[in-house]
């Protein structure tokens, strides 16, 4: 299963990525390309919640079960939606300066033909969304100052 990684080091704590990442139902507010979400059921340790995801007229539903470990750790298991695999998870270390965050996403498309296609413009969605995350830290937590650095 084809899959990219990237650890990013942020000054804010490893809690206040956690929330961030956890709260699927604001990511229509600064992901690319989501549309809508539904959470159907949350708990302390586990979610399941349906993204739209939007490109121009295309339109898809992803549902997925996310397991949540506060504050190290979230995980993504692809339920339902136009893939046959999808997984993330997220791994956040305390820092003397803040934390490390983990991401790592592994797929697989339906149509190994798709694959082949979309593998190619996956990287840059995925740095994409990275940066998307990280912009929102900053809104929320205060401006990064340029201090985030990758280690991809």
């Amino acid at each position: 299963m084809p899959g990219i990684s990237e650890i990013r080091r942020l000054p804010y704590s490893a809690e206040q990525m956690f929330d961030l990442v956890a709260d699927v139902a604001r990511y229509g507010e600064f992901l690319p390309w989501v549309v809508g979400t539904r959470v159907r059921s949350n708990s302390e340790t586990e979610m399941i919640a349906d993204l739209l995801v939007g490109f121009k007229a295309l339109r898809e539903k992803f549902t997925s079960r996310v397991e949540k470990v506060r504050p190290g750790e979230i995980r993504v298991h692809y339920l339902d939606g136009p893939m046959r695999d999808l997984d993330n998870i997220w791994k956040f270390r305390p820092t003397p300066e803040g934390c490390e965050v983990d991401f790592a996403v592994s797929f697989t498309f339906r149509n190994a033909v798709f694959e082949a296609l979309a593998g190619q413009y996956f990287d840059r969605a995925f740095r994409k969304m990275v940066s998307a995350f990280e912009a929102r830290a900053d809104q929320l937590y205060g401006s990064s100052n340029s201090s985030a650095t990758s280690a991809a």
